[in-house]
């Protein structure tokens, strides 16, 4: 890509993505956004279209047979995944896109796609992750620990990372993200 560059952000849920992302796509409006397909339900403020692209299981099902998904993963009993057909024109537009993925689906895509930069954000400590999670009052408790027992397996596939940063200090955070943006893609300009 002449253009343009991927990049790919995975975490466990509560470790800062879509916060993360947010900073950066302020202080870049030009950088793209690959929106994902999801089962799950939209949370209050969502828009189809803009957060996800709300499926339902039989609709999400039927694309996972007819090939339409670069990715696709079971997360907590809802279907997530990369819809190839769009993610494929924007790659060709070189454009630059940012991922906000599940772990397997990140290193799913970092597969297809070697020359994305892949970023995992750790969590300052399994407590404050558990805090973050209660802190959002969207899940009940029990999908709460759900999402901690995941998390565990998510940590450990860290170091198939490019880069791990710990998302404590959200400036600092932002910063080192875009220091390993920069120094991937110094060779090459973002669009």
């Amino acid at each position: 890509m002449s253009s343009g560059g991927l990049i790919v952000f995975a975490s466990p849920a509560g470790g800062g993505k879509s916060t993360v992302i947010r900073r950066l796509r302020d202080t870049h409006p030009d950088w793209g956004f690959s929106v994902s397909a999801t089962t799950r339900a939209p949370r209050s403020g969502e828009a189809d279209g803009r957060e996800y692209y709300f499926l339902s299981r039989e609709e999400f099902v039927r694309r996972v047979e007819t090939g339409e998904f670069l990715e696709h993963e079971d997360v907590h009993g809802n279907l997530y995944g990369t819809l190839r057909p769009i993610t494929m024109e924007r790659v060709q537009r070189g454009e630059t896109l940012i991922f906000d993925l599940d772990v397997k689906g990140a290193l799913n895509v970092k597969e297809a796609f070697p020359e994305a930069l892949s970023i995992f954000l750790l969590p300052p400590s399994r407590e404050i992750l558990r805090q973050r999670l209660e802190g959002r009052k969207t899940e009940p408790p029990e999908v709460v620990e759900r999402r901690l027992s995941r998390a565990d397996m998510e940590l450990a596939l860290a170091p198939r990372f490019d880069v791990q940063i710990v998302n404590d200090v959200l400036d600092t955070t932002v910063a080192e993200v875009e220091r390993a943006i920069a120094a991937r893609f110094s060779e090459q300009p973002l669009a």
